[in-house]
């Protein structure tokens, strides 16, 4: 394993656990503590991990914006699932609207089966992945470039997003609270996904089920300006019971 590869899963179990421990990781990647203590050390500059002794800490991860980089490697298996789940709403000539996040990376890859879409971003990552798909109008929003989240923001990418108006807006989250709503990290990122929002008569949510009563730094909307949420496994009875109540269709 590249040692990039490594430190983008022990970024997972920091996500997904909140603390490491140098010699359970060492066993685990059958490498040196030596080594472990070096992946920290540039975790800890990256500002993703804390070190402390025998380990590391997760950074407050609601407030934590990662490096694109670091994203895109954590979590594949979900981000994947959701992106076959949400691929099946998807039909041949849609408008659709994605943001930045690895997440929409995933989806639009899953979609290059369609016909005829349209896709607006503000996702770098995603014009390069489309830009073979001759049979699709894409547009980029255009905009400030965010170098480590690979995204484009700005208010001109804003402006872009408010005059377009499409069938299906697909954007993912840091964190979902039942009364503070859909938040996330970057206020200029939440920006672009509240403007992608408000243009589009299909909101779709998408996101991995550990999200869910988790808060972070900016609002972006309320739950209730969300039609689906399209997640990898099956919510707990309170976010099941709580999406029917408020005619949230729930996707898992």
């Amino acid at each position: 394993m590249l040692a990039i590869e490594r430190r983008r899963e022990i970024t997972a179990k920091l996500t997904a656990e909140g603390k490491v421990i140098v010699s359970e990781l060492a066993r685990e990647f059958g490498v040196t503590e030596e080594t472990i203590r070096r992946d920290l050390e540039r975790l800890d500059n990256d500002g993703i991990a804390s070190k402390t002794y025998g380990g590391a800490v997760a950074r407050h991860a609601g407030a934590l914006d990662l490096p694109y980089n670091v994203r895109e490697g954590v979590n594949v298996a979900e981000k994947q699932d959701i992106a076959e789940k949400l691929a099946a709403l998807i039909t041949d000539g849609e408008r659709i609207m994605l943001d930045s996040s690895s997440t929409a990376l995933y989806i639009v890859k899953k979609l290059k089966d369609k016909k005829n879409l349209t896709i607006i971003t503000n996702s770098v990552k995603i014009l390069l992945e489309i830009a073979d798909k001759t049979d699709w109008t894409v547009l980029s929003t255009g905009g400030v470039l965010k170098k480590g989240g690979l995204s484009l923001t700005g208010s001109s990418a804003e402006k872009m997003v408010n005059s377009y108006h499409v069938d299906t807006a697909i954007c993912s989250c840091k964190g979902v609270d039942m009364l503070l709503g859909v938040m996330d990290s970057n206020e200029n990122d939440s920006l672009i996904k509240q403007a992608m929002i408000s243009s589009a008569d299909r909101r779709i949510l998408a996101l991995d089920t550990e999200k869910l009563d988790k808060k972070s730094f900016v609002r972006v909307c309320d739950l209730e300006d969300i039609d689906v949420i399209v997640c990898d496994a099956e919510p707990t009875d309170k976010w099941i019971n709580f999406c029917g109540e408020n005619g949230i269709s729930l996707v898992y």
